[in-house]
C-alpha cells in the first residue's frame, strides 16, 4: 500500500451524514470573525454508506433547509388501541420531514464551491490526538493512505459497541412509500402513533403515517422492544396495518425504508481524546425515550460552530439535559419491565398534555414546572417504583451496536438515528 498525500485543515470532520454535514454547513456560513479551513472525510465505499433516509423533527419558524423538505405538518394524531383519537395542534411548531439525499446533495454542492473546504473521499481507519491537534488516518478507494490533520477533529462514525447501560431497548421499524388508487390520507395530519396493531409482550408497537398527499404517504410499522424482527415479520405487520387497519385498498409500494435505533440510558462520552470530539448519535444525540436525533444534532453543531468561528475552543454541549435523561431512564425501565402499558402511556400523555408541550419536553426545552406537569400525566405508582430501584441496578456491557439503516428517526456512516 503506497503512501498518499496529507491534508491539513483547521477542523476535520469524519463522516458526511447528518451530523458531519450539519457541522460543516454551520462552520462555513457567512459572517464569521475568521474563516476556517474545513476537511470533510466521507467514505466512498458503497457498502459503508446508507441508502436514502427520512429524517423527522419539529421546529419553530421557517425551515433551515427548505430545499430538502419533503413535507411539514401543523397537526399530530395519536390513536389508542381502541381506535380513540387524540388530535394535537402545533401552534408555533411544525413537524418536518427531510429527505437525506436532498439534504446531503444541497450541502455538499454548497461546500464544494467554497475555497476553504476539502471534501476527502476516503475511509477513516483510525483517529487520534497529535501534538497540538488530531489526525484521521484514511484509505482512499485506490488503496492510498491519506492523513487528514487539523487542530480539532469531530468524529460522527457509529460506536463499535454501546456504552454500559441499565436498560437497552431497540426502536426498529420498516416503512413503505405507498401510492394508493384512491385518496386515503389526510395531508394535514401526521399519524404519530397508531396503536391499533398487535402489541409485543414487553415494549410497544405502533403504526406511523407521514402523508405526502391525499394518495401518497410513508407508512411504517415500529416496535420498541429488545430485538428486531425478521424481514418477513415486518412485511406481515405492514400488510396487516395497511390492509386491515388503514384499509387503503389497492396501492403500489414505490420504495422501502428500515432502521434500528438503540434506546438506552447509557452515558455517552463526548470526547475520544483532547482534540477528538464525538458528535451525532455517537456523542449521545439520540433521545433515549423516543429515538429522535436530528434536533439535538443541530443544537450541538451550532454551538460548536459558534465557538470555533469566534476563535474560541469548542465546547461540545450535552445533547440532552440531565433531568431529561433521568426521566427517560425511568420510562425505558418501566417499559422494559412491563410495569407500564406502552400504548396507554403515550396515548394518555398526548391526551392530558398539549401536543406542543409534549414535543418541547421531548426536545428538552421545557421549564421545570412543565416537566412536573408531564410527569404527573404518567402512571405515578409504577414510575415511583422504578425511580426507587434504578440507583441499585448495575450498568452492564451491551452487545455490539446494531448496524442500523436509518431512515427517519432521526445514518450508519455518521448518525444511526438522525431522524427520529
Amino acid at each position: 500500500m503506497g503512501c498518499g498525500p496529507e491534508v491539513d485543515a483547521d477542523v476535520v470532520i469524519v463522516g458526511g451524514g447528518a451530523a458531519g454535514l450539519s457541522l460543516a454547513h454551520a462552520l462555513t456560513l457567512p459572517g464569521a470573525r475568521r474563516e476556517l479551513a474545513v476537511a470533510v472525510v466521507e467514505t466512498p465505499r458503497r457498502a459503508l454508506r446508507p441508502g436514502d433516509r427520512t429524517w423527522c423533527f419539529w421546529q419553530a419558524g421557517p425551515a433551515d433547509h427548505p430545499e430538502a423538505e419533503a413535507a411539514s405538518w401543523a397537526r399530530l394524531r395519536v390513536r389508542g388501541r381502541d381506535g380513540g383519537i387524540v388530535d394535537g395542534e402545533l401552534r408555533s411548531l411544525r413537524y418536518r420531514m427531510l429527505r437525506s439525499d436532498a439534504f446531503e446533495a444541497s450541502v455538499r454542492s454548497r461546500l464544494a464551491g467554497l475555497p476553504g473546504v476539502r471534501l476527502v473521499a476516503a475511509t477513516a481507519e483510525a483517529v487520534h490526538d497529535t501534538p497540538g491537534g488530531a489526525v484521521a488516518l484514511c484509505t482512499g478507494d485506490d488503496g492510498r493512505r491519506i492523513a487528514v490533520r487539523g487542530r480539532h477533529l469531530f468524529d460522527s462514525r457509529p460506536l463499535p459497541a454501546l456504552p454500559p447501560a441499565r436498560t437497552v431497548l431497540l426502536q426498529h421499524f420498516r416503512g413503505w412509500f405507498v401510492r394508493t388508487a384512491r385518496p386515503a390520507f389526510d395531508p394535514d395530519v401526521v399519524e404519530l402513533m397508531d396503536f391499533r396493531v398487535p402489541q409485543p409482550v414487553r415494549g410497544l408497537a405502533f403504526g406511523y403515517v407521514l402523508p405526502l398527499g391525499p394518495a401518497e404517504a410513508l407508512v411504517e410499522y415500529t416496535e420498541f422492544s429488545r430485538a428486531p424482527l425478521s424481514r418477513d415479520a415486518y412485511t406481515a405487520a405492514l400488510e396487516h396495518y395497511t390492509r386491515d387497519v388503514l384499509r387503503l385498498g389497492p396501492f403500489e409500494v414505490r420504495a422501502e425504508e428500515s432502521g434500528v435505533i438503540p434506546m438506552t440510558d447509557a452515558r455517552y462520552p463526548r470526547r475520544a481524546g483532547d482534540r477528538v470530539h464525538l458528535i451525532g448519535a455517537a456523542g449521545g444525540a439520540t433521545r433515549p425515550s423516543t429515538g429522535y436525533t436530528f434536533s439535538a444534532v443541530q443544537r450541538q453543531t451550532r454551538a460548536v460552530a459558534a465557538a470555533l468561528r469566534d476563535g474560541r475552543a469548542p465546547r461540545l454541549p450535552a445533547p440532552h439535559r440531565r433531568r431529561a435523561l433521568a426521566m427517560d431512564a425511568v420510562v425505558l425501565r418501566a417499559l422494559d419491565t412491563g410495569r407500564i402499558d406502552g400504548p396507554r402511556f403515550f396515548t394518555d400523555l398526548f391526551r392530558r398534555v398539549p401536543a406542543e408541550r409534549v414535543l418541547r419536553f421531548l426536545d428538552g426545552t421545557t421549564a421545570l414546572w412543565e416537566d412536573l406537569l408531564v410527569g404527573c400525566a404518567t402512571p405515578v405508582a409504577p414510575m415511583l417504583r422504578t425511580v426507587a430501584e434504578l440507583p441499585f441496578l448495575p450498568r452492564k456491557d451491551a452487545p455490539a451496536a446494531p448496524a442500523p439503516r436509518e431512515t427517519r428517526p432521526d445514518e450508519p456512516d455518521d448518525d444511526p438515528a438522525a431522524g427520529r
